[in-house]
């Protein structure tokens, strides 16, 4: 987390010396950062803090096509004359346990547009979803599991 801090300061530290605060320039202000400590990494204590960027910065990316794929997927399903829809629910056995996990997990499904997150068992191994196309529970199952959970765990754990 300090180095985490260290980098938002540094970034802090680019806009004001360039005197610029746009969104784009704190963005070149974050990546200059994270690049000098990079760098400078074997001066400080060791950190997880330069595998978890790269592995945000690529949930991030996965969960925007995620979301524009799926949204495209209700679009076309709404606006198709004849309603082509398999309504689900399919119980997702799930390999995380912590409920910062779980709850991101819940949320991203939730955000994804023709899913919906409805209820986690009482032990948290299994999480029930609603979705209004399913052709194969298993292959639902699958995309779940190796999707959004696998980048959740290796994210958070």
């Amino acid at each position: 987390m300090t180095t985490f801090l260290l980098n938002i300061l540094l970034a802090v530290s680019w806009i004001a010396l360039t005197g610029a605060f746009t969104p784009t320039n704190l963005v070149i202000g974050f990546v200059l950062g994270y690049s000098v400590l990079a760098m400078t990494q074997r001066l400080m204590a060791p950190s997880g803090y330069f595998t978890k960027v790269p592995r945000v910065i690529s949930f991030a990316l996965f969960f925007l096509w995620k979301l524009a794929r799926a949204s495209v997927r209700v679009a076309l399903t709404v606006l198709s004359p004849r309603l082509n829809i398999r309504p689900a629910v399919v119980a997702v056995p799930l390999d995380v346990r912590s409920n910062g996990a779980i709850s991101l997990l819940a949320n991203l499904i939730t955000l994804t547009p023709g899913t919906l997150y409805l209820d986690v068992s009482a032990d948290r191994r299994v999480m029930y979803i609603h979705t209004i196309h399913v052709d194969d529970p298993d292959e639902f199952r699958r995309a779940i599991k190796d999707g959004f959970e696998r980048r959740v765990k290796e994210m958070l754990e």
